[in-house]
């Protein structure tokens, strides 16, 4: 095969994976802040795609400006799951966690079935056949755009943990929640704040996503499995190692997909898992625990 071949599918999916690497942030900052793992990961983001779904068929939004809607509203949804429900049960042993929110993700998944019903939609927006060609390139608008909204919403999260007071409190709830209340920190609004962020995260990842695949009510877990292996590989708690380990994915599954078969993506993404378990427990970008 041309070696134009290759780059083609190398940078789609180094695009996709930007998108796969904001997705994982979500369930990143969620962790890394709360020490609670998300899992009603994908059926929340499911949710941001439906609602982008609706935006573009009742309202004419393109996908790309239902971003910032999309991840408001669900940002909403977030914060007030996490304070009214989810701290409610933050002292209770893991498992109890891992209930709450394997019974949320079923809720999602029925009340999605119950409004949008089990068949896949999509959106076709007016440049879903278009590309631009740079020398032997020639990549689908669609799938630029769509990896430059995720690049952007991810550069916005890490501008805003790193030069705002609000971000930085974040931060020191993470690294040491005893010190922040000993310093008058509002812990609770902070880790509401904190889950809100994390689903914003997931309606601006399904809302760009959306312009790649179909959406049914049955794809959440798929993406939840995703998410982990990308923060695992990563590193669990790191930012940068979501978007690099989300990178790394799509980039894999993308040459998988030409060089054998697209079944075996997730081969290849699972045999990179073992790989960084085996020689880098901690993730590529994560921290040893002492």
């Amino acid at each position: 095969m041309p070696v134009e071949l290759y780059l083609n599918v190398a940078v789609s999916g180094l695009l996709t994976g930007l998108i796969y690497g904001l997705s994982a942030l979500g369930l990143s900052v969620i962790f890394g802040v709360i020490r609670i793992v998300n899992f009603a990961h994908g059926e929340i983001m499911v949710m941001g795609m439906f609602a982008t779904l609706v935006l573009f068929r009742h309202l004419g939004i393109d996908p790309l400006y239902c971003v910032p809607i999309v991840a408001a509203a669900l940002f909403a949804f977030g914060y007030l799951l996490q304070d009214l429900v989810v701290r409610r049960i933050v002292h209770l042993p893991d498992y109890m966690q891992f209930l709450l929110m394997a019974a949320i993700a079923v809720m999602i998944v029925s009340l999605c079935l119950m409004i949008f019903g089990p068949d896949a939609q999509g959106v076709q927006v007016s440049y879903a056949y278009d590309s631009f060609q740079i020398g032997p390139l020639l990549v689908d608008k669609v799938r630029v755009y769509a990896g430059v909204a995720a690049l952007v919403v991810s550069g916005l999260l890490f501008a805003f943990f790193r030069y705002t007071d609000t971000g930085k409190a974040i931060r020191a709830c993470g690294d040491n929640q005893t010190g922040a209340l000993v310093v008058g920190l509002n812990v609770r609004r902070l880790f509401a704040l904190t889950f809100g962020i994390g689903t914003a995260c997931l309606g601006a990842a399904g809302a760009i996503l959306v312009l790649l695949i179909d959406v049914h009510p049955y794809l959440g877990p798929s993406y939840t499995l995703l998410a982990f292996i990308i923060v695992i590989i990563g590193g669990l708690g790191s930012l940068p190692g979501a978007l690099l380990g989300g990178l790394l994915i799509g980039f894999s599954e993308a040459l998988a997909g030409l060089v054998f078969q697209p079944s075996m993506k997730s081969a290849v993404s699972f045999g990179l898992l073992i790989l960084v378990l085996l020689l880098r427990p901690q993730g590529l970008m994560g921290k040893i625990s002492r």
